[in-house]
This record gives C-alpha cells, sequence and structure tokens, in this order.
C-alpha cells in the first residue's frame, strides 16, 4: 500500500513538473509573439475578419500591462518548479535509484540527489520552459499570438488586481530614482528604421526599386525648401510689360513654357503671370496690353518647406509659385511641377520635348544622365571604373559627392565632364568637353 502510494505521488509530482514547465512554456512565447507582432498586420486580420486576431489585437494595445502578465506567469511557474519540481526529481526519482544500486550513505545520497534534480529541473526549465517556446514565437509570430492571446486575457483579468500592484510600485520605484514609467503606447518607428525596414523589403522582393526610390524621395522631400529646388532668377524666362507683342511671342517661342511670370522693367518688378493659352487665345488688343491678361502670382520664401509651399498651391489652386528672398527681391521660380518631380521623378510641360541621348558639338558633346558608362567609354577612349554605378550621371554625381549643381566639373584623364543639368538626386545632362573620335563625328 505504502509502495504504491510513493509511485502514485512520483506520477503526480512529475505530472505537476510537466505541467509548470509547459505553463512557463507558454508564458515566454506570449510574451515574444506579442512583443515580435505587428499591430498593422493584426489590424488587418481584423478586418479579415479574422476573430482571434480582435483579441490579440486589444491584448498588443495594451502591450505593457499584458507583458507584466507574462512576466508574472512565468514568475509564479518558475517559483512553483523550484518547490516542486526539485524535491521531486531528488527525493521521489533519483534517491531510490541510488538506493537500489547499493549506496547507503544518506548523506551522500541526499547530496547527490539534490544536485541531480537540480540540474534536471534546471535543464528542464530553461530548454523546455524558455529556448524552445522563444524560438516557436520567433518562426511562427503571427500563429502563436493569435493561440495564446485569449489564454492571457483570461490571465490577466484574473490576476488583474495583483498585476496593478506589481506595476504600480514598479512604476513608483522608478519615477524615485528620476525614470519616466515606459508608455503602453507602441513605439512609433524613426525614419532611420522605416529607410532600413524599407531596404531589407527591398532585398527580399517585398518591393521593387521604383518603390523605394519612392519612399525615398518622400522622406527627403520634407526636408527640402524652396531655395534648394527653385528655378534661379537668372534661369528665369520672363514677359515684360513694356516689351512689344513680337518681343514676347519671341521669348515664347523660344523658351515654349505653359506659364511666364510677368515684370514690369526687372525681374525684381514681378506683377502676377500669364498663361500661354490667355496669349494665344487673346483679342489683339489684349495681346498687345500684357497687363490685362496678368494673374496674381503667389509668393513663398525662399526658406519655406516644400511641403508647405505644395499645401499653400493645393489651397489656391496655382501651379506657380514667386520665390522671394529676405529683402522681398525676386529669388527664383517654383512650379508645382518641380515639386512633385521631387517625388516621382521627371515630368514633362506640355511644350516640352526630351532631347536627344547625344549632341555633338565641335569640341565637346552633351549626353543624357542615364547612358551607360561603357558607351561613354567607348565614345572617349576612357576607361572609367563600372564597378559601382552604371550610368555616366551616376558616376558624376558620385565623383562631385552628392552635389550636382549646375556646372560642376571634375577630369578624368584630361577629359572634363560638366553638370549641364541637374535634380537634387541626380545628374540629368552631361556636358563632356573634349575631341570627338573620328568614328562618331563621321557618324
Amino acid at each position: 500500500m505504502a509502495e504504491e502510494f510513493e509511485v502514485g505521488k512520483l506520477i503526480l509530482n512529475l505530472l505537476l513538473v510537466f505541467l509548470l514547465v509547459l505553463l512557463n512554456g507558454v508564458f515566454v512565447a506570449a510574451e515574444f509573439s506579442l512583443v515580435k507582432m505587428r499591430q498593422s498586420r493584426l489590424t488587418q486580420l481584423v478586418s479579415e475578419g479574422n476573430r482571434l486576431a480582435g483579441i490579440a489585437l486589444k491584448v498588443n494595445q495594451k502591450l505593457d500591462a499584458y507583458l507584466s502578465a507574462t512576466q508574472l506567469g512565468i514568475t509564479l511557474t518558475s517559483l512553483g518548479l523550484g518547490w516542486i519540481g526539485e524535491p521531486a526529481i531528488s527525493e521521489l526519482l533519483v534517491a531510490p535509484i541510488m538506493h537500489s544500486i547499493g549506496f547507503a550513505d544518506e548523506r551522500l545520497i541526499s547530496t547527490i540527489s539534490v544536485a541531480v534534480g537540480f540540474c534536471i529541473i534546471t535543464f528542464l526549465h530553461i530548454v523546455l520552459g524558455e529556448l524552445a517556446p522563444k524560438s516557436l514565437a520567433i518562426q511562427r509570430t503571427e500563429g502563436t499570438a493569435l493561440l495564446l492571446s485569449a489564454p492571457l486575457l483570461w490571465f490577466y483579468r484574473i490576476f488583474l488586481p495583483v498585476i496593478w500592484v506589481l506595476n504600480a510600485s514598479a512604476n513608483r520605484i522608478l519615477k524615485l530614482v528620476g525614470i519616466e514609467p515606459a508608455s503602453e503606447a507602441e513605439a512609433a518607428h524613426s525614419e532611420e528604421e522605416i529607410r532600413i525596414l524599407m531596404t531589407e523589403s527591398a532585398r527580399s522582393g517585398v518591393i521593387d526599386e521604383n518603390e523605394m526610390k519612392l519612399m525615398d524621395n518622400l522622406f527627403d522631400f520634407s526636408d527640402l525648401r524652396a531655395r534648394e529646388i527653385m528655378l534661379p532668377r537668372t534661369d528665369m524666362d520672363v514677359l515684360f510689360t513694356n516689351f512689344t507683342l513680337e518681343e514676347n511671342l519671341r521669348i515664347v517661342n523660344e523658351t515654349k513654357h505653359s506659364r511666364y511670370p510677368v515684370a514690369t522693367d526687372n525681374k525684381d518688378r514681378i506683377v502676377g503671370f500669364v498663361h500661354i493659352t490667355d496669349l494665344l487665345l487673346a483679342e489683339p488688343e489684349q495681346q498687345r496690353d500684357l497687363t490685362s491678361l496678368v494673374r496674381p502670382i503667389m509668393d513663398v520664401s525662399e526658406s519655406m518647406e516644400i511641403s508647405q509651399v505644395l499645401r499653400k498651391m493645393q489651397a489656391r489652386h496655382e501651379q506657380l509659385a514667386l520665390v522671394v528672398d529676405e529683402y522681398g527681391g525676386t529669388a527664383g521660380i517654383l512650379t508645382a511641377e518641380k515639386i512633385l518631380e521631387e517625388i516621382v521623378g521627371d515630368l514633362y510641360d506640355e511644350f516640352e520635348d526630351e532631347r536627344p541621348e547625344i549632341e555633338v558639338y565641335d569640341e565637346s558633346f552633351s549626353v543624357d544622365g542615364r547612358m551607360l558608362i561603357e558607351e561613354v567609354n567607348d565614345l572617349t577612349g576612357l576607361m572609367i571604373d563600372e564597378h559601382d554605378v552604371d550610368s555616366i550621371g551616376g558616376w558624376l554625381f558620385k565623383e562631385l559627392e552628392g552635389n550636382p549643381a549646375v556646372g560642376k566639373k571634375t577630369t578624368f584623364d584630361g577629359v572634363v565632364f560638366e553638370v549641364e543639368e541637374s535634380t537634387r538626386l541626380r545628374v540629368t545632362r552631361v556636358m563632356i568637353h573634349q575631341k570627338l573620335e573620328s568614328s562618331l563625328t563621321q557618324n
């Protein structure tokens, strides 16, 4: 009878040990899966009608509180293992085995039993109660979070008073040492973290190169100011009220824009702008009196952020803005098209034509910035390295250390490469100064 009782006690204690290890693993898996699970993914699953995702989302929205619940669960199960597990293994399993093989020294048996029991419980606790559940939660985050959120929710509700007391005590201690307790809100990703996530997504093929470039441009967009992307005053094409109709039409014919700033006698005296359709469709009397066709032009400070300029343009339904300097003089002109180009890349005015890839002059030639370095090498006889970049524009951008201002130059093996056209992010046209290869001239 006594032996049957001992056997029953042994089985019961071993079952309790197994149960406590299992519960410890459940709390560990819940903790790691909830931390790793993205709230945006849970929101998506909820919109798809996943009931478990609704519970998981509720838990995720109060993450600090539920992490405290997992910590309480891990602590309780660990204490239970120490209280039940080690005696169960050492006294009911190890000691009887040592007696059966002939050990008689009770002190030695007790010492060895405790040591072996401690090692076995520690092994089970670490491997089955910690490491395995952690790996499972990391590799199967979504399934683990959905499966364990409901049990964790009930555990939290049952032990809410205890969890509240423990959290309040911990927060009080932190405040005493001058540390603010963590917020329950999920920490937002910084810009750099989002860039890293985008880069990793691009490498894995989740987003393509164009999407990656678009997102990069959007992040850079918020840092831009009007003076950085405006067309400078010196490059502005302007119509003048004191010019004859023929003189203004000559400017229109040569430059071919859809909108022109209008000035009285110099570029500091801009009175508005005229749309080319208004000018061409106007009566002869109106054409000769340009002021009758002038529309108001909005002005912005050269230090204004581009995002603010765009919002101002949208609010006023404007396509053109005059950029003024700190003294009120004309600094340049800015169009909605130019602002959008900073995000989506080059756009073309209805009067604009793309230039040919190569334009040949007497002692130089102009090439599209997208031309391959290999082709430029063939044209010039140079050996520009193609290791890091493919295009001549990309190579020149790198040589100029990311400052591709128009007119900037660099020399390679006696040949001068000059930025002819550029945006803030790339060189769009390159002027190459040297005598052309005879084969090119003949072609």
